[in-house]
C-alpha cells in the first residue's frame, strides 16, 4: 500500500507506458533540445499531478512510464505534455521553428498501454469467484394476520 497515492477521496495507482514521436520522425531531440524536453515534461507532469516512472528521450520519440491520477484522462494527460512541450521547445528553439514552420512538433497521436502487476486471467479468476453475500440466519420477517392501528404499527 506504500506505492499507493492518495486524494481526498480516493486511492490509487494508475501508471502507464506512453510513446509519441516527432512530425515526420526527424531526429530532432539530441542534446540541447533533448535536455530541454525532458525538464518540460518533467515540469509539466508535476504541474497535473503526474508522477513519471521512468522515460527516455530518442532522437525521434519519446517514451515515459506515467502515473496519470484518475481524475485526469491518459488523453487528456498526452494532451498537456506535447502541446506544452512543442508550444515551448519551437519558441525557444529556432532551428525547430524553421523546421516545423506549421507549428506542430509531435506526429499526431500516441501508444499507450496501462501497466500493472495482475494479468487479465488474474482479475478474470476474481471477478469469476466473486459471490454474493450470505443472508443473516437471524434475520426473519413474520407476517402478522391482525391489522395495524391507526399509527401503522401492530399492537
Amino acid at each position: 500500500m506504500e506505492d499507493y497515492k492518495r486524494g481526498s477521496h480516493t486511492v490509487w495507482d494508475c501508471k502507464y507506458h506512453l510513446v509519441w514521436t516527432t512530425k515526420y520522425r526527424y531526429q530532432v531531440l539530441g542534446g540541447d533540445v533533448g535536455l530541454r524536453c525532458r525538464a518540460l515534461l518533467r515540469e509539466i507532469a508535476m504541474s497535473k499531478e503526474m508522477i513519471i516512472y521512468a522515460g527516455s528521450i530518442n532522437r525521434d520519440h519519446v517514451h515515459m512510464l506515467i502515473g496519470i491520477p484518475p481524475q485526469l484522462s491518459v488523453s487528456r494527460a498526452v494532451q498537456y505534455l506535447k502541446g506544452k512541450s512543442s508550444h515551448k521547445l519551437l519558441s525557444e528553439f529556432r532551428a525547430l521553428k524553421k523546421r516545423y514552420w506549421g507549428q506542430h512538433l509531435w506526429a499526431r497521436g500516441y501508444w499507450v498501454a496501462s501497466s500493472g502487476n495482475v494479468t487479465d486471467d488474474v482479475w478474470k479468476e476474481y471477478i469469476k469467484n466473486q459471490t454474493p453475500p450470505e443472508p443473516d440466519d437471524d434475520f426473519e420477517v413474520v407476517s402478522i394476520g391482525r391489522t395495524a392501528d391507526r399509527s401503522g404499527f401492530e399492537p
